[in-house]
């Protein structure tokens, strides 16, 4: 049986902490549910560290339903959680409507997650009232980057800080389940945090958060380009993966790799048959 949102949600009220983390494909979901992690982000990071976009603004809605799939396919009991890409839920109700059902009933996620608070809650409230989980994101909103004017924290200033904390309000009662806060004074993220009924999941936004959030590229070392400030490697993957390709590399150079322990055989008469006949 999968984690359920009402399972999330008494997390936080056992004062439980929630661990989430991204994965984008069937091998990596396998590994990141067994290790007990109770929520799976199929996010739009994707992008970025998994085809090579500048940013998660060119992620389209077919990309993010292959991901998914995969997630879907590797996590037996993790809730998944599609992050529904640019422009799929901004335009109209009914294009949000859509989208997000194609996630739960093509992709097979159990939720969406959508960035923005007040001026999405219409939309928040309509899935939720079609029986479509909604996780919110505020704060730092990728897909906002260029309104926002780059990559930046989000509510050091009493006017920022007053709209999240408006935003965060009106995601509740709009019916999300929970609510990713990135990129956000640790201080700001304690008070929404008590404030709201509903788990907060942090990713660069201190320790009070009901839960944290990070990219699972970032936490295992393997997107090198670029380290956000709130990411901590629990391993450096990829110079694991340099060195291992350079010792395959070398080992096929100098005829070592293939031995008779990765090789195949077969009946001795039988070559010696084909060589007669040819």
């Amino acid at each position: 049986m999968r984690i359920t949102i009402t399972e999330i949600k008494e997390m936080k009220r056992r004062k439980e902490k929630i661990p989430m983390l991204t994965a984008y494909d069937y091998v990596t979901a396998k590994i990141v549910d067994e290790a007990g992690v109770p929520l799976i982000l199929v996010g739009d990071s994707l992008g970025m560290v998994m085809l090579g976009y500048e940013s998660t603004i060119p992620v389209t809605m077919e990309e993010m339903i292959h991901h998914i799939k995969a997630v879907v396919r590797g996590a037996k009991k993790a809730l998944i959680i599609g992050d529904m890409p640019f422009m799929s839920y901004h335009i109209s109700v009914s294009d949000a409507l859509h989208n997000a059902a194609r996630f739960i009933q093509e992709a097979g996620a159990q939720a969406v997650k959508l960035e923005g608070g007040e001026v999405v809650a219409e939309k928040v409230r309509r899935l939720v009232d079609c029986g479509i989980p909604v996780m919110g994101h505020i704060g730092l909103t990728p897909q906002s980057i260029h309104q926002l004017g780059g990559f930046r924290v989000q509510g050091k200033v009493m006017e920022e800080a007053k709209k999240l904390l408006n935003d965060a309000r009106a995601l509740e009662e709009a019916g999300a389940f929970a609510i990713v806060l990135e990129c956000t004074p640790a201080p700001l993220s304690k008070l929404i945090a008590q404030t709201l009924a509903i788990p907060t999941i942090g990713i660069g936004a201190g320790p009070d958060c009901d839960g944290q959030v990070q990219v699972i590229s970032d936490l295992l070392g393997l997107y090198t380009e670029f380290v956000p400030k709130h990411a901590k490697k629990y391993a450096s993957l990829a110079g694991e993966i340099k060195t291992a390709v350079s010792s395959y590399i070398a080992e096929v150079k100098s005829r070592s790799f293939p031995t008779a322990e990765q090789s195949y055989t077969m009946d001795e008469n039988l070559i010696k048959q084909l060589k007669a006949e040819s």
